[in-house]
Protein backbone atom coordinates (compact mmCIF):
# COMPACT_ATOMS: atom_id res chain seq x y z
CA UNK A 1 0.00 0.00 0.00
CA UNK A 2 0.90 3.29 -0.62
CA UNK A 3 1.59 5.93 2.28
CA UNK A 4 0.49 9.33 1.90
CA UNK A 5 -1.57 11.58 4.12
CA UNK A 6 -2.92 14.64 2.89
CA UNK A 7 -4.49 17.29 5.17
CA UNK A 8 -7.16 19.91 4.65
CA UNK A 9 -8.16 22.67 6.54
CA UNK A 10 -10.16 25.40 6.16
CA UNK A 11 -13.13 27.31 7.94
CA UNK A 12 -16.35 26.42 8.97
CA UNK A 13 -18.54 25.42 5.79
CA UNK A 14 -15.43 26.63 3.49
CA UNK A 15 -15.79 22.82 0.92
CA UNK A 16 -13.19 21.41 2.84
CA UNK A 17 -15.45 17.91 2.90
CA UNK A 18 -16.58 18.48 -0.33
CA UNK A 19 -12.89 18.58 -1.48
CA UNK A 20 -11.85 15.66 0.78
CA UNK A 21 -14.47 13.26 -0.66
CA UNK A 22 -13.73 14.44 -4.28
CA UNK A 23 -10.11 13.57 -3.31
CA UNK A 24 -10.35 10.06 -2.35
CA UNK A 25 -13.04 9.31 -5.00
CA UNK A 26 -10.69 10.16 -7.29
CA UNK A 27 -8.00 7.82 -5.89
CA UNK A 28 -8.74 3.62 -6.61
CA UNK A 29 -8.81 1.29 -4.15
CA UNK A 30 -11.21 0.26 -0.56
CA UNK A 31 -12.35 3.48 0.59
CA UNK A 32 -12.97 3.91 4.65
CA UNK A 33 -14.78 7.37 6.37
CA UNK A 34 -14.27 8.06 9.67
CA UNK A 35 -16.84 10.47 11.08
CA UNK A 36 -16.33 12.04 14.35
CA UNK A 37 -19.23 13.89 14.83
CA UNK A 38 -21.78 12.96 17.42
CA UNK A 39 -25.73 13.45 16.84
CA UNK A 40 -26.54 15.14 20.20
CA UNK A 41 -29.57 17.03 18.79
CA UNK A 42 -31.56 16.94 15.93
CA UNK A 43 -30.24 19.27 13.86
CA UNK A 44 -26.81 17.26 14.01
CA UNK A 45 -28.50 14.04 13.20
CA UNK A 46 -30.42 15.44 10.46
CA UNK A 47 -26.73 16.79 9.27
CA UNK A 48 -25.23 13.61 9.85
CA UNK A 49 -28.14 11.72 7.88
CA UNK A 50 -27.57 13.98 4.96
CA UNK A 51 -24.20 12.93 4.85
CA UNK A 52 -24.58 9.11 4.92
CA UNK A 53 -26.78 9.66 1.89
CA UNK A 54 -24.93 12.10 0.08
CA UNK A 55 -21.75 9.80 0.20
CA UNK A 56 -23.42 6.82 -1.03
CA UNK A 57 -22.06 3.82 -1.09
CA UNK A 58 -18.78 3.43 -2.22
CA UNK A 59 -17.82 3.83 1.29
CA UNK A 60 -17.38 1.75 4.53
CA UNK A 61 -18.34 4.52 6.88
CA UNK A 62 -17.26 4.26 10.61
CA UNK A 63 -18.77 6.85 12.91
CA UNK A 64 -16.29 7.17 16.04
CA UNK A 65 -16.14 9.67 18.48
CA UNK A 66 -13.50 9.38 20.48
CA UNK A 67 -11.05 6.17 19.73
CA UNK A 68 -9.89 7.50 16.32
CA UNK A 69 -6.29 6.58 16.85
CA UNK A 70 -6.81 2.41 17.66
CA UNK A 71 -9.37 2.64 14.61
CA UNK A 72 -6.65 3.89 12.09
CA UNK A 73 -4.35 1.22 13.17
CA UNK A 74 -6.89 -1.10 12.21
CA UNK A 75 -7.96 0.66 9.11
CA UNK A 76 -4.52 0.66 8.01
CA UNK A 77 -5.07 -3.11 7.41
CA UNK A 78 -8.27 -3.26 5.69
CA UNK A 79 -8.43 -0.24 3.88
CA UNK A 80 -7.08 1.93 0.86
CA UNK A 81 -8.12 5.19 1.31
CA UNK A 82 -9.39 6.44 4.47
CA UNK A 83 -10.93 9.93 5.25
CA UNK A 84 -10.86 11.06 8.80
CA UNK A 85 -13.74 13.84 8.70
CA UNK A 86 -12.71 15.73 11.00
CA UNK A 87 -10.08 16.47 13.60
CA UNK A 88 -11.48 19.71 15.48
CA UNK A 89 -15.17 17.45 16.38
CA UNK A 90 -12.87 14.65 17.73
CA UNK A 91 -11.20 17.16 19.99
CA UNK A 92 -14.81 18.47 21.35
CA UNK A 93 -15.42 15.43 21.74
CA UNK A 94 -11.94 13.84 23.54
CA UNK A 95 -11.94 17.27 25.95
CA UNK A 96 -15.67 16.75 26.91
CA UNK A 97 -15.38 12.67 27.95
CA UNK A 98 -11.53 13.15 28.93
CA UNK A 99 -10.19 14.76 32.53
CA UNK A 100 -7.48 17.26 32.61
CA UNK A 101 -5.63 19.02 29.86
CA UNK A 102 -2.45 16.42 30.00
CA UNK A 103 -4.55 13.45 29.06
CA UNK A 104 -6.12 15.62 26.27
CA UNK A 105 -2.65 16.40 24.98
CA UNK A 106 -1.50 12.85 25.41
CA UNK A 107 -4.82 11.96 23.23
CA UNK A 108 -4.07 14.39 20.29
CA UNK A 109 -0.36 13.23 20.37
CA UNK A 110 -1.63 9.26 19.90
CA UNK A 111 -3.99 10.43 17.06
CA UNK A 112 -0.98 12.57 15.55
CA UNK A 113 1.27 9.20 15.98
CA UNK A 114 -1.46 7.38 14.51
CA UNK A 115 -1.56 9.78 11.33
CA UNK A 116 1.74 9.37 10.77
CA UNK A 117 1.83 5.73 11.16
CA UNK A 118 -1.25 5.04 8.95
CA UNK A 119 -0.32 2.74 5.87
CA UNK A 120 -1.89 3.72 2.99
CA UNK A 121 -3.63 7.06 1.70
CA UNK A 122 -5.50 9.24 4.75
CA UNK A 123 -7.42 12.74 4.45
CA UNK A 124 -7.24 14.31 7.39
CA UNK A 125 -10.00 17.33 7.75
CA UNK A 126 -10.13 20.12 10.21
CA UNK A 127 -10.89 23.02 10.83
CA UNK A 128 -8.85 26.29 11.24
CA UNK A 129 -9.64 27.81 14.18
CA UNK A 130 -6.85 30.22 14.93
CA UNK A 131 -8.21 33.15 11.88
CA UNK A 132 -10.81 34.87 14.55
CA UNK A 133 -10.98 36.54 17.36
CA UNK A 134 -9.39 36.12 20.95
CA UNK A 135 -12.61 33.28 22.53
CA UNK A 136 -13.69 35.04 25.44
CA UNK A 137 -13.36 32.04 28.06
CA UNK A 138 -10.54 30.15 28.94
CA UNK A 139 -11.84 26.61 28.06
CA UNK A 140 -12.83 27.95 24.39
CA UNK A 141 -8.89 29.53 24.26
CA UNK A 142 -7.70 25.97 25.31
CA UNK A 143 -9.63 24.37 22.51
CA UNK A 144 -8.08 27.09 19.99
CA UNK A 145 -4.72 26.39 21.65
CA UNK A 146 -4.96 22.16 21.38
CA UNK A 147 -6.51 22.97 17.87
CA UNK A 148 -3.65 24.53 16.80
CA UNK A 149 -0.89 22.31 17.81
CA UNK A 150 -2.67 19.15 16.46
CA UNK A 151 -3.29 20.59 12.88
CA UNK A 152 0.53 21.67 12.99
CA UNK A 153 1.49 18.32 13.91
CA UNK A 154 -0.37 16.83 10.71
CA UNK A 155 0.38 18.97 8.46
CA UNK A 156 3.89 18.72 9.22
CA UNK A 157 3.12 14.91 8.99
CA UNK A 158 1.37 15.12 5.58
CA UNK A 159 2.79 15.37 2.12
CA UNK A 160 -0.18 17.54 0.91
CA UNK A 161 -1.64 20.15 2.97
CA UNK A 162 -4.60 22.41 1.40
CA UNK A 163 -6.59 25.67 2.57
CA UNK A 164 -10.01 25.90 1.54
CA UNK A 165 -11.85 29.05 1.42
CA UNK A 166 -14.88 30.03 -0.15
CA UNK A 167 -14.91 26.13 -1.91
CA UNK A 168 -11.63 26.90 -3.44
CA UNK A 169 -8.94 24.22 -2.36
CA UNK A 170 -5.40 25.72 -2.10
CA UNK A 171 -2.21 23.79 -2.03
CA UNK A 172 0.16 25.28 0.62
CA UNK A 173 2.32 22.28 0.33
Amino acid sequence: MVHKVYFITGGARSGKSSFAEKLALGLAGKRAYIATAQALDAEMAAKIEKHRKDRGNSWDTYEEPLAVAELLGKLSRTHDIVLLDCLTLWLSNVMAHTDGYGAVAARSEELAEAIKEFGGVLIVVSNEVGLGIVPDNPLARKFRDFAGMLNQKVAQAAQEVYFTASGIPVKIK
